[in-house]
């Protein structure tokens, strides 16, 4: 945990959002209503992780709030986080980060001061899935940016080894449905002319780019106005978020947020 983060200008407070754990980063110095970012984590991280980018982020006038994902940080944490757990556990984590988001928003306009029109969600990995998802079905979400993750999910869903024993097989083939009845791939009416920013390394052994790379393709042809909607691939970049995503997505929010 990074511990050393201190700033005059950038308040840091841990909270709890109807029992969600989350920290928020808010500027001292600020005109209210605040324009809001959601930063969802990825799968084995937590909001700790993750508070050097939050800090960045408001660091540039941003208010910024990453919540403890259900089974991370805070929220009944798993034993381990190895591949078998994911199978297992990713799909339930994003959609319970959906059925959260909307609580999540309510009160940080009631409470801290958050602009209902002026709301970001961003993500890395499991956290792209999540924004993703959360962005295709909350029209209000104004803008969203994506590290390493997917609006692909069926794509990147087949990819995946199904479980032989019976029970799990069921399971996942109920959670299989809920993917495509979800996934972003299946709404693109949805999300034509909303700002959009995609970054994803093309050596990405985790979320292989492939699956992101067809959204996109798919979705920039619905387009009038393609400045809104950027994929950026980076080469011989693996399973990581640098410093470029960094000010690529503060270029992005300045236009859009």
């Amino acid at each position: 945990m990074i511990d050393y983060i201190k700033s005059n200008f950038i308040r840091e407070e841990k909270i709890k959002i109807q029992g969600i754990p989350a920290i928020i980063f808010r500027p001292i110095k600020v005109e209210e209503p605040i324009p809001t970012i959601i930063f969802y984590h990825g799968w084995s991280s937590n909001k700790e992780l993750q508070r050097l980018r939050g800090f960045i982020l408001s660091s540039v006038g941003y208010q910024v709030v990453i919540p403890d994902a259900i089974y991370h940080g805070e929220r009944s944490r798993l034993n381990d986080y190895s591949w078998d757990m994911a199978k297992e556990y990713f799909w339930d984590v994003i959609f319970r980060n959906l059925d959260e988001f909307n609580i999540i928003v309510r009160e940080l306009v009631s409470k801290y001061s958050a602009d209902s029109k002026r709301i970001a969600v961003m993500g890395n990995s499991m956290g792209g899935f999540t924004a993703g998802g959360i962005f295709t079905h909350n029209k209000n979400v104004k803008t969203l940016v994506v590290f390493n993750g997917s609006c692909g999910w069926e794509n990147f869903n087949n990819n995946i080894e199904k479980p032989i024993d019976k029970v799990l097989r069921e399971r996942y083939d109920i959670i299989e449905k809920k993917v495509k009845d979800m996934d972003p791939m299946n709404y693109l009416n949805l999300l034509k002319n909303r700002p959009i920013l995609l970054m994803h390394g093309d050596s990405d052994n985790v979320v292989p780019v492939k699956s992101q790379k067809d959204f996109y393709n798919k979705l920039n042809l619905l387009y009038e106005d393609n400045d809104k909607i950027k994929f950026v691939e980076y080469t011989n970049l693996n399973h990581f978020v640098t410093t470029n995503m960094m000010e690529e997505s503060i270029n992005w929010l300045g236009r859009y947020l």
